[in-house]
């Protein structure tokens, strides 16, 4: 354990910073699951209603540093080319 007060301050935000990350990863992926479970069950409405609303979590985790832009945009595409795939 540290000793100096902002080593420990440090710590505290660390891990405060940490699970507000995981919360906003799972978000994501939990979103995408949605998705992807649209596209198996071929419905296509659902598919479209998953696709805008992962679309908007994924962007707000990009916006809040949790994924790099690149990323957040590829995961984007990726499931907007899965649902056009659709028959």
């Amino acid at each position: 354990m540290a000793n100096i007060k902002s080593a420990k301050k440090r710590i505290l935000v660390t891990r405060t910073k940490a699970e507000r990350n995981k919360a906003i990863r799972s978000e994501v992926k939990t979103a995408i699951k949605k998705v992807h479970a649209a596209i198996e069950a071929n419905d296509k409405a659902a598919a479209a209603t998953a696709l805008t609303e992962a679309t908007s979590v994924i962007d707000k985790a990009s916006t809040k540093g949790v994924y790099h832009k690149n990323n957040a945009s590829r995961k984007v595409s990726r499931l907007n080319a899965a649902v056009n795939k659709m028959n």
